[in-house]
């Protein structure tokens, strides 16, 4: 098994990139965003996943540990394959993903090309403790887990009731969370209100 490749991108097209390692070429399939960080000529290094089927051997290239660790939570949702998979992360960064599904956020995660309602609720409920579970930067608290209850969740839903989208009310109160532990839920409006006044 490929874990990971380290050489030069030869090219980038649609959805994959040939990375050449010591002269050979190797077709690896990425999301969006890892791909716009590949530049033919010059030097990349990809985390790998590799997929070995009865027909094929599939490569999937990551540019860092956060969002290969979310391509594998994602494919443990009933009807996510790898091309779902690779959508969701061409639409989130690891951060975003984390974010909108701590928040419960069926409408964002609806937006993904592939995914429709019910898979977006699926996505929502399964991948909910596993948002808490990686800990990427503002997605979640200092604790580890989502700011979805206590002082936080109501300052959350007070933004929500003011008009905000329930990710973005989400990531301004968790940001003002963890700068200030102790706040209260006006103080944590005060401050997501701010943030998203930015």
């Amino acid at each position: 098994m490929i874990g990971k490749l380290s050489g030069v991108v030869d090219s980038v097209g649609e959805g994959e990139a040939i990375l050449d390692v010591g002269g050979v070429g190797y077709v690896v399939a990425c999301s969006t965003r890892t791909l716009r960080d590949l530049v033919p000529g010059q030097a990349a290094r990809l985390l790998i996943e590799t997929h070995v089927r009865e027909d094929a051997i599939r490569l999937y290239g990551f540019r860092d540990g956060a969002e290969k660790i979310w391509f594998e939570h994602l494919q443990g949702v009933q009807g996510v394959g790898a091309k779902v998979a690779l959508a969701v992360l061409s639409t989130f960064s690891p951060e975003d993903l984390a974010r909108t599904v701590a928040a419960q956020d069926k409408a964002m995660l609806g937006r993904v090309p592939g995914v429709g309602k019910k898979l977006a609720e699926r996505l929502a409920i399964e991948l909910k403790d596993k948002a808490g579970a990686v800990a990427l930067g503002p997605a979640v608290l200092s604790t580890g887990k989502p700011a979805a209850t206590g002082a936080a969740g109501d300052a959350v839903s007070a933004l929500v009731n003011l008009g905000y989208r329930q990710s973005e009310a989400f990531a301004a109160v968790a940001k003002a969370a963890r700068e200030k532990a102790d706040a209260s839920v006006q103080d944590l409006i005060r401050a997501g209100l701010r943030e998203l006044g930015r």
